[in-house]
């Protein structure tokens, strides 16, 4: 059987409203939805004398039982023919969802939930997830534009490589354009390369801006051939990445990044621009690790 859409639900108005888009992802991808509910004491200690885990005597399996009904009912409204199992289990919910994710072909999410850090503007799981899941995590946010562009990140990295893979397959099952953005500057990691070319030579801006021209070019050719059906505009904008990536969020209906691209730290899962998108981009973003050995 193909790997499952997980989504995490935990009863709050973010979850049910990912538990929809998971449904319709579900469905795009001719697979069945699971929807998971980690349960857990606080501090993770059970109650004295009594097993890990007695939702009855804990009076909390109406509860529970209540929340992923409703969650089922409006699973089945947004994609009523996919097959939908509902999964209970005791333990840390970063850790259930992240364990779920090795068998998932995706794993969605709400950006906030419920919790003592509900004041956050991004839930922990959220940003846990996209670095450490091991598959595509959808953090559902913002409010997209239903008939906008999927729109790719394009950082003409190794790591890059699944994020545009995905990209093109979420365009082409969504019907939507893509559109591939590449931003630069003139003082770019990625100006020159070799020692013939040292950082404190003045800048061939046209020079720069032909080099980047070609990394967006042969990063978004192999894809674009694999599925020529997919519309896709290839722009190539001179700004600051961050910003230029969360005003372009205003017109899509979804996000694609890499977990991580030129220039991080080897030691941190999840770059600076993905954390950007997850916290201010205007609809939901995607967020594709690479290979375990790319960086």
């Amino acid at each position: 059987m193909a790997n499952p859409v997980v989504v995490g639900v935990d009863g709050s108005s973010s979850s049910l409203h990912a538990v929809e888009v998971a449904a319709v992802e579900a469905g795009l991808r001719g697979v069945g939805l699971r929807l998971v509910h980690a349960f857990g004491w606080p501090s993770m200690r059970p109650p004295a004398g009594g097993p890990l885990w007695s939702p009855a005597a804990a009076g909390v399996r109406e509860l529970v039982d209540g929340t992923l009904v409703e969650a089922e009912e409006r699973a089945r409204a947004a994609a009523p023919h996919i097959e939908v199992a509902r999964e209970v289990t005791v333990g840390e919910p970063l850790m259930v969802l992240e364990i779920e994710s090795r068998t998932a072909s995706l794993v969605v999410v709400g950006s906030r939930g419920l919790g003592a850090f509900g004041s956050l503007l991004l839930g922990s799981t959220a940003v846990h997830l996209a670095a450490h899941a091991r598959c595509p995590v959808l953090v559902v946010r913002g409010r997209p534009d239903p008939s906008g562009p999927v729109l790719l990140a394009v950082d003409g990295s190794a790591a890059g490589a699944k994020a545009v893979e995905f990209a093109f397959a979420e365009a082409f099952a969504r019907g939507a354009d893509l559109v591939a953005l590449h931003v630069w500057n003139a003082w770019s990691e990625r100006a020159y390369e070799g020692p013939g070319d040292p950082l404190n030579v003045v800048v061939d801006v046209e020079r720069l801006r032909e080099e980047e021209q070609r990394v967006l070019d042969e990063t978004v050719a192999p894809a674009r051939t694999r599925r020529p059906g997919v519309t896709v505009e290839r722009r190539l904008v001179r700004s600051r990445v961050r910003p230029a990536l969360i005003e372009a969020s205003e017109e899509a209906q979804l996000v694609v990044a890499g977990a991580r691209g030129r220039g991080g730290f080897s030691g941190l899962l999840l770059g600076s621009v993905s954390q950007a998108l997850l916290h201010h981009a205007h609809c939901p973003v995607a967020v594709v690790r690479g290979g375990e050995g790319d960086s």
